[in-house]
């Protein structure tokens, strides 16, 4: 069983992998949903992390509908990330009618090989899952991340295990999104799968003396819940 931690931050990625992670999604952004990470962001991971590390690729918040010059910036980050020997990508692209945009998944899917792909959670936005299922196994996708088309996944489970049982080992089902260590063993349980996601996220308080109190900000800092990890690992290593 694989566990796998979004992380948000260099520190944050380190303390996972301390903590007993097997793979990293490196994001930025959190506010948004997950960017693409900065080159140096990128580098400085890639020389302090051992374990397997997907960067997620999305060049702004909002929808998965992406324009050709977004697509062009999408594939060359994933080149980006060949070059600096990543394990594998994450991202997601949608047509403007809730399908999966199959023609660039295609084309993204080749010129990642031989990362791994993992679909992000656009796939939750999908008009039609199942259908959408085979196309990211025709695009070649090794993964999809979903929560079962829920904001939880604890609602989608039903979902997700119709995901696992249509994928029948062509493509990999990953739930996440709500997952800890209370309900992990009940997702496994349910759905059969054999990767799961969480973030395990806790917010920090800034280390800093001062702050402007004409600019009102939040000055909290993303990172892991250390403990957690270890307790989902223990769980799932049982």
């Amino acid at each position: 069983m694989l566990l796998e931690i979004c992380v948000f931050n260099t520190a944050t990625a380190i303390a996972s992998e301390k903590a007993g992670a097997d793979r990293i999604e490196l994001c930025e952004n959190y506010a948004n949903g997950g960017t693409t990470p900065s080159y140096g962001y990128l580098k400085t991971v890639r020389e302090k992390i051992g374990i397997p590390v997907f960067p997620m690729i999305r060049p702004r918040g909002g929808d998965y509908f992406h324009t050709q010059d977004e697509i062009e910036i999408i594939r060359k980050d994933i080149l980006l990330c060949k070059e600096l020997q990543f394990e594998g990508v994450v991202f997601g692209l949608l047509n403007q009618d809730g399908t999966i945009d199959q023609e660039n998944t295609a084309k993204l899917v080749e010129a990642a090989y031989p990362l791994d792909v993992t679909f992000h959670r656009a796939f939750d936005r999908c008009k039609d899952p199942l259908e959408a299922l085979e196309t990211l196994i025709q695009c070649g996708c090794t993964r999809v991340l979903t929560s079962g088309q829920h904001l939880k996944v604890t609602d989608g489970l039903d979902l997700v295990k119709t995901l696992v049982e249509q994928a029948n080992d062509r493509i990999i089902i990953m739930p996440g999104s709500g997952l800890n260590s209370s309900n992990v063993q009940h997702i496994i349980d349910t759905a059969g799968v054999n990767e799961v996601h969480t973030s395990a996220r806790i917010s920090i308080p800034s280390t800093a003396e001062y702050r402007n109190p004409l600019m009102p900000e939040d000055f909290d800092i993303d990172f892991v819940d250390a403990d957690e990890i270890k307790k989902i690992k223990s769980i799932i290593n049982k």
